[in-house]
């Protein structure tokens, strides 16, 4: 892929620690046979999109209501994945569990998808990211009133740059909640914006970001609260090793008439080594005067009373070191309600850790 896209600078205060080199590197990577994961839940329904597009021969939609539809967007990279894509709409009161496979075979790999929850409707959401090349995705969530989401995005790529655009709108009552892990050796930016568009309404972002060597992994989110009695937390992790960088910026808007908020930021940085970087931006803009917000960043190392006892104990020092560091991991991959889920993102987590410490 030789062609030059229009792409983000770092002159742009919202893209200043993202790696657009790296994302033109992955472009041009060759293609390859990429594999198709096995399911982590074996009853839900799976969608597997290879190279962007759905994929009949290895999806296993079920009952699932799936519509083409064109999903738009100006964001900067998620444009790029704007077009004609499918859109799920689930009934309401309806429950449902959905597992999605995102493949690249190499090059650029664009989907544009749209998830539509009627009222009191229940969706427990999946998504592994695997192979090589560019992945970059566009996701429109629209959650009725009462409807709850409750996701979770594995990122195990092998190779290449991730990119992701979510653009939620949660109704009275409902609630979002989504947990990411980034243990890949790609580059990352993981994109999100969420407007709490109904009385009472709860949002909950989170996970972890690994990285060794010379990579880079990034999100940035944004939280709008536009209605009262809403609720929003985000708590990410980020574990940094070599020369790597970690970069989280978390915000927190809360619109004049939006009394009541309460909103809660939680960022906090660990260094393996002192060459690695983890860059903190929490932010809140604040317009309401009855609110409860609030927000913490730290960056540290490894506790070294910690490891000092746990070695006097007679675990060895790498086993130490990865022991606490999971822990560490474990603060935001806890939140991952389903325990068989759970599981798999802690198994990902620690082959990172085998391999970085």
């Amino acid at each position: 892929m030789t062609d030059v896209l229009d792409l983000p600078t770092t002159r742009d205060e919202a893209f200043r620690w993202a790696d657009m080199p790296a994302l033109q590197a992955a472009r041009a990577l060759p293609a390859t046979s990429a594999a198709v994961t096995d399911p982590i839940l074996a009853d839900a329904s799976r969608l597997v999109f290879i190279d962007g597009y759905l994929d009949t021969d290895f999806s296993r939609p079920g009952d699932l209501t799936i519509d083409r539809a064109d999903v738009t967007s100006d964001h900067p990279l998620a444009r790029h994945a704007a077009g004609q894509g499918h859109a799920v709409t689930l009934a309401p009161g309806s429950v449902t569990t959905i597992e999605i496979a995102r493949v690249n075979a190499g090059e650029d790999s664009h989907t544009p998808l749209t998830i539509t929850l009627g009222e009191d409707a229940v969706l427990t959401l999946v998504e592994t990211y695997t192979g090589a090349g560019w992945t970059n995705t566009l996701t429109r969530f629209h959650l009725g009133k009462g409807a709850r989401v409750m996701r979770a995005v594995r990122i195990v790529q092998d190779a290449g740059f991730v990119s992701t655009r979510d653009e939620v709108v949660i109704a009275e009552a409902a609630s979002f909640v989504s947990v990411a892990l980034g243990a890949t050796a790609a580059g990352t930016r993981l994109d999100a914006a969420l407007t709490l568009n109904g009385d009472g309404a709860y949002a909950e972002l989170g996970g972890a970001l690994l990285t060794r060597d010379d990579q880079r992994q990034e999100c940035a989110v944004r939280v709008r609260h536009a209605h009262p009695n809403g609720q929003s937390h985000q708590l990410w992790r980020a574990v940094a090793a070599d020369r790597s960088t970690v970069s989280l910026a978390a915000a927190v808007e809360v619109a004049r008439d939006a009394q009541k908020t309460d909103g809660e930021q939680s960022l906090r940085g660990l260094l393996l080594q002192r060459t690695a970087t983890v860059n903190l931006k929490p932010e809140l803009e604040i317009f309401a005067d009855d609110v409860k917000c609030a927000h913490g960043a730290t960056v540290g190392e490894l506790d070294a009373r910690a490891l000092f006892y746990m070695q006097s104990r007679g675990i060895p020092a790498a086993r130490a070191k990865a022991l606490l560091t999971r822990a560490f991991v474990a603060d935001a991959l806890d939140r991952i309600a389903d325990e068989a889920v759970r599981e798999v993102f802690a198994a990902d987590a620690d082959a990172w850790l085998e391999r970085a410490l």
